[in-house]
C-alpha cells in the first residue's frame, strides 16, 4: 500500500488553512487550493500569523517554520490542483451543491490514484459519494477546529469506499498525530450526535427559566469537570453554528427535541451572542434538573451510537475527552456515578425526547472497555494498543488484555508473526504515572509489585514467542512502551520514531527491562547512556545503536513487514554492541559512560579526559544533575548486572530492586512533579 505523501486542500479559509499547516507541520507535501489570489494569501497569512504565536510560546523554531511554510505551495484555482496528488481534501461551505462542483472539477484533474475526501461536519457522505465520480477513492473527514491543535479526527467511509481508501486515509490521518474515529455515515456521525443536541438542551433550560445561562453553564462545567460551558462554548463558536447543527439533526433523525430553541433562533435573528454574566446561583432542585437533564441526553445519545454501530463505545468516549476536552466520556461517566443512575438518567431522557431507551442501557452492570484489538491477515497477526487518547500509556488494564491477545495470537496455529502497535501518534508513551502515584500514597507498594511483574508476564509472551515478534515503533515510544517494545525480535521505525528512557529523571528506574535489555542489545556504555541521562533518541540514533532494528521510509513499513516474516527470529537478538558502533554517539557512549569513569559521573563529577565545556559533556553532566540520586545509583548497579548474569536473573533484579526505589520519598516527588508539569526537587531519600 502506497502511503499518503502529498496533499491538497480546497479552501483556504480558517478550517482548510489549519489543515493545510498540520499537514505541512508533519512533513506532508501540502497544495493550498482556492479560487482567487487573495483567498489563497489569506490562507498563508492566517497560518503565517498562527506559527509566529508559536514561536514567541517556543513551539517552533523559526527554522522549523521557515521549513513548515516551505512545504506549502498556494494554487489559484482547483482545476490547477497537481494530477498526481495523493490526497484531496476538499474543506469549502458546508454546501452540497458548492462541494459537488468542487469534485466534478477534481474528478477531471486528478490521477485514477488519488482519493477525494470532504471535511464535513453535517453532510451526507454516502451523497457526496455519488456525486464525486469516484465513490471507491472517496471518504469523509471531520477534522475538529483548531485542526492544528485538536487531536481528533473522524474517518467517515461511504457505502463504496475501498479498504484501500480507508487505510491509506487513516494512516495519512494518524501520520497527523491524529485521535482516529472511524465512524458510518450517519446524522452528527459521532460527535457532533450527542454534542449538539446538548447544546440545545441548555438554551431549552434557559428557556424554561429553570436557571441563568451563567448557573446552567457552572452547573454544566462541575457535572462533566470541563473549563467552559454551553453558553461559553456557543458564544465561542458562534450560536448560528449551533443553530444550523440542531435543525439539521432535528430533520435528518425526524427527532422533534432537537429543533433548535426559540430564544438560540431569537439570539441568531438578531446577530447577538449570549449575554452569560457572572451570577451563578441557583437552588439545588434547579442545579440537579439542570445536571439530570444534560447527563440523561449525553448518555441516551450515546445509547443510541452504539446500538445503531456509528462506532465503538469507547470511541465514543474517545470523542468526548479528545475532540471535547471532556474529562470523561459518556460511558465512563456512567460507570463513576453508578449505572443504576445514570440508567434512569438515560430513561428520563429517552420519555422527554419520545423515543425509545436504546439497548446499550438495558443492563444493570457496568461498562467494560477494551483497549487492545487483535486482528489477524493471513499468517500475520495485528496486536493493536488503542488507547491513543492516552498515547496508549499502560495501565492495569491495557497490560492484562495485552497479555490475553497475546496469548490468542501465539496459541493460533495458522499465525507465524505477531506485530505490536499503538493507536494514534504514539506507540506506547510509558506506564500511567498516576496509578504509581495513588499506590504509594497509599502505602499500596504490592499492587505496584503485582502490575510490574505482570508486564514482565505480558513480555515473555514476546520474548519467548516461537513467531516472529515485531514492535512498530514508528512513533514514540518512551518508558514502559519502549521497554515493551524491546522485548519483541524486531522494532521497525521511520524518521518520526522518537525514544526515550526518562525513568531517573522522575524518580525511578526502568523496571520492566529497561535495565537489562538495552545492555544486551547494545552494549553496558551504550545502555548508560540512554537509560541513566535519559537522553532523547532520534531513529537514526536509536537505529545506530541497535535498538531500532529497521529504519525504513513510511512507504516501506509493511514490505519490511513481510521481509521479517520470510527472515523469521533474528540469530542473535543481543549482540551486546551498537548496531553501528563509528556513530558519533556511539563512540561518545563508549568513552564517557566507560567502566572506568562510571564512578564519577555517578558523585556528580566530570570524568577525566572530557571538558565541561563541551556541548555534548556539558549535555550530560546537565541531564544526569536533574536525575534522582537513589534511582540513578540503582539503575547503573542493574545495567551492570546486566554483564554478569542472563536476561531471566536479570529481569528478576529488576523486580527485587522495585520496593527500594519506590519507598523514597524522591520516587514520589519525581511522579508527582510530572503529574503537576513542576521541576521535582530531589534529596536523596
Amino acid at each position: 500500500m502506497q502511503p499518503v505523501q502529498s496533499v491538497a486542500i480546497i479552501g483556504a479559509g480558517n478550517m482548510g488553512s489549519g489543515i493545510a499547516q498540520k499537514t505541512a507541520q508533519e512533513e506532508f507535501d501540502v497544495q493550498m487550493v482556492d479560487r482567487e489570489a487573495q483567498w489563497v494569501e489569506r490562507g498563508q497569512s492566517i497560518i503565517a500569523d498562527f506559527l509566529s504565536e508559536a514561536v514567541e510560546r517556543r513551539i517552533f523554531s523559526p527554522q522549523q517554520v521557515e521549513d513548515i511554510q516551505s512545504r506549502i505551495t498556494g494554487v489559484i484555482g482547483t482545476e490547477n490542483t497537481a494530477p498526481d496528488t495523493d490526497l484531496v481534501i476538499e474543506a469549502v461551505f458546508e454546501d452540497f451543491d458548492i462541494k459537488t462542483a468542487v469534485f466534478n472539477t477534481l474528478n477531471e484533474v486528478c490521477g485514477d490514484k488519488t482519493i477525494l475526501a470532504s471535511n464535513t461536519s453535517s453532510l451526507s457522505v454516502n451523497d457526496l459519494s455519488a456525486a464525486s465520480g469516484r465513490p471507491d477513492r472517496f471518504v469523509g473527514l471531520h477534522f475538529f477546529y483548531h485542526p492544528a491543535k485538536n487531536r481528533l479526527v473522524e474517518v467517515i467511509p461511504g457505502e463504496d469506499t475501498s479498504a484501500e481508501t480507508i487505510a491509506r486515509t487513516v494512516q495519512y490521518c494518524r501520520g497527523l498525530g491524529k485521535v482516529v474515529i472511524l465512524c458510518k455515515d450517519r446524522p452528527g456521525f459521532v460527535v457532533n450526535r450527542f454534542f449538539v443536541p446538548w447544546l440545545n438542551e441548555a438554551c431549552l433550560l434557559l428557556q424554561e427559566g429553570i436557571a441563568s445561562a451563567a448557573a446552567i453553564d457552572a452547573v454544566a462545567m462541575k457535572a462533566f469537570r470541563i473549563g467552559m460551558g454551553p453558553f461559553a462554548l456557543m458564544n465561542l463558536t458562534g450560536p448560528p453554528i449551533a443553530l444550523h447543527s440542531t435543525d439539521y439533526l432535528a430533520e435528518q433523525l425526524e427527532t422533534p427535541r432537537y429543533v433548535g430553541a426559540e430564544n438560540l433562533r431569537e439570539m441568531v435573528a438578531a446577530g447577538n451572542q449570549w449575554d452569560i454574566g457572572e451570577d451563578t446561583d441557583c437552588s439545588e432542585d434547579a442545579a440537579e434538573t439542570i445536571r439530570v437533564r444534560l447527563l440523561g441526553q449525553v448518555f441516551a445519545v450515546a445509547g443510541q451510537i452504539v446500538d445503531e454501530e456509528i462506532c465503538s463505545m469507547e470511541d465514543v468516549d474517545r470523542g468526548a475527552k479528545v475532540g471535547l476536552r471532556w474529562a470523561r466520556g459518556p460511558f465512563e461517566l456512567a460507570n463513576r456515578l453508578g449505572i443504576s443512575e445514570a440508567k434512569i438518567m438515560a430513561e428520563d431522557y429517552c420519555e422527554l425526547a419520545n423515543f425509545p431507551v436504546p439497548e446499550t442501557w438495558k443492563r444493570d452492570d457496568s461498562f467494560e472497555f477494551s483497549y487492545v484489538d487483535l486482528s489477524v491477515d493471513g499468517s500475520i497477526a495485528t496486536v493493536t494498543i488503542n488507547r491513543p487518547e492516552a498515547m496508549n500509556a499502560l495501565n492495569e488494564t491495557v497490560v492484562e488484555q495485552l497479555g490475553i491477545a497475546l496469548d490468542e495470537a501465539n496459541a493460533n496455529d495458522s499465525v507465524d508473526t505477531i506485530v505490536l502497535d499503538g493507536a494514534g501518534k504514539a506507540f506506547v508513551a510509558g506506564a500511567d504515572v498516576k496509578f504509581f502515584v495513588d499506590k504509594i500514597r497509599a502505602d499500596s507498594f504490592p499492587d505496584i509489585y503485582e502490575f510490574t511483574a505482570n508486564g514482565h508476564t505480558v513480555q515473555d509472551k514476546l520474548e519467548s514467542s516461537t513467531k516472529t515478534t515485531i514492535a512498530l515503533t514508528t512513533g514514540l515510544a518512551l518508558g514502559g512502551g519502549l521497554e515493551l517494545a524491546l522485548s519483541c525480535d524486531y522494532r521497525i521505525g521511520t524518521r518520526k520514531t522518537q525514544f526515550r528512557f526518562p525513568e531517573t529523571s522522575i524518580g525511578i528506574f526502568p523496571g520492566l527491562g529497561g535495565t537489562q535489555r538495552p545492555a544486551r542489545i547494545c552494549g553496558i556504555p551504550a545502555a548508560r547512556w540512554a537509560v541513566l541521562a535519559g537522553n532523547f533518541m532520534d531513529s537514526q540514533t536509536a537505529a545506530d545503536l541497535g535498538l531500532v532494528t529497521n529504519l525504513v521510509d513510511i512507504a516501506d513499513v509493511e514490505s519490511t513487514i513481510h521481509s521479517l516474516k520470510s527472515k523469521g527470529k533474528p540469530a542473535n537478538k543481543y549482540p551486546g554492541k551498537p548496531s553501528n558502533p563509528e556513530s558519533k554517539v556511539s563512540m561518545f557512549a563508549d568513552a564517557f559512560y566507560s567502566d572506568v569513569n562510571i564512578k564519577t559521573i555517578l558523585e556528580g563529577g566530570c570524568p577525566e579526559g572530557f571538558d565541561p565545556e563541551d556541548k555534548n559533556v556539558s549535555r550530560q553532566m546537565k541531564s544526569l544533575s536533574r536525575t534522582a540520586p537513589i534511582a540513578l545509583f540503582l539503575a547503573s548497579e542493574l545495567i551492570d548486572a546486566a554483564g554478569e548474569t542472563d536476561l531471566p536473573a536479570g529481569l528478576s533484579k529488576e523486580l527485587e530492586n522495585l520496593k527500594a526505589i519506590f519507598s523514597t520519598a524522591d520516587a514520589l516527588e519525581g511522579l508527582s512533579a510530572l503529574i503537576e508539569g513542576r521541576r521535582p526537587t530531589y534529596q536523596n531519600l
